[in-house]
């Protein structure tokens, strides 16, 4: 079984066998999932505070057919975007350390599960950044695909449109956030899975490993002989195989990256 630990203890096992794994590597490809963010403001959804588990109500505003069939659904899922803690948020230290990650030449890859562009905005590429669930900065019409700033859709439900339509052909207007029902983009999942099998070292960072498929990246890259570092504050399937670490991400990650 690997080692972990709390990041408090410091020289116990399991920190020092992550931080050499990641030391020792000349490239690094880079999962993150919620966790990553909570830090900045922005809550989970599985976790013991997270979003679904004190509301599981909540989940339906992330279902494409709740989303589709019903105008109340879309009215608060509207509301919720407003309100979303995300809007006022700032990068951590767990965002600075993964763009310093980037910035030194040892980022292969960064694939996010989450929507929030902080990475962006640490200072991550999009030449190395995959959102394989998309981005809540846009906004994306369901009838005949129009894009544009999600900022501008917020600005008319602040002039007291509920559920704004598309201004081009009146459709269903949604963010460019892949729902459940949704298929993910394709050449995203391809993209992260072929970076994973070719990993000398993957690490993952605040992530439940729960969601499929891109929680097979961590299957995919064991099975090409890679070492895989979990630093995130519950258990994942995957312990077992990794070296882990538990703690504040944002307090973690830039020790064990060497920053």
């Amino acid at each position: 079984m690997a080692e972990r630990t709390d990041h408090r203890h410091g020289t116990d096992p399991g920190y020092e066998q992550a931080r050499r794994i990641l030391s020792e590597a000349s490239g690094i490809v880079v999962l993150t999932g919620a966790g990553v963010s909570t830090d900045s403001g922005i809550p989970d959804f599985r976790g013991p505070d997270g979003v679904w588990t004190r509301d599981p109500e909540a989940e339906k505003y992330s279902s494409i057919d709740h989303y589709l069939s019903s105008s109340e659904v879309r009215k608060g899922a509207w509301r919720r975007r407003a309100e979303n803690p995300a809007w006022h948020a700032e990068p951590n230290a767990g965002h600075l350390a993964l763009a310093e990650l980037e910035r030194r030449g040892r980022l292969e890859l960064l694939v996010t599960q989450n929507i929030d562009g902080l990475h962006l905005r640490a200072g991550n590429s999009r030449e190395r950044l995959v959102e394989v669930h998309g981005t809540m900065l846009d906004a994306v019409c369901v009838a005949c695909g129009r894009r544009g700033p999600m900022r501008e859709v917020l600005d008319r439900l602040e002039a007291g449109e509920e559920d704004p339509p598309c201004p081009d052909c009146g459709g269903i207007l949604k963010s460019a956030t892949v729902l459940f029902g949704e298929a993910l983009d394709e050449r995203d999942i391809h993209r992260a899975f072929d970076a994973a099998a070719a990993a000398e070292v993957l690490l993952c960072v605040g992530t439940s490993l729960q969601v499929f498929p891109i929680a097979r990246m961590v299957p995919i890259a064991l099975s090409q002989g890679a070492q895989v570092v979990i630093v995130n504050g519950e258990p994942t399937p995957y312990d077992d195989d990794a070296a882990v670490v538990r703690g504040s991400i944002s307090e973690v990650l830039p020790g064990l990256l060497g920053l």
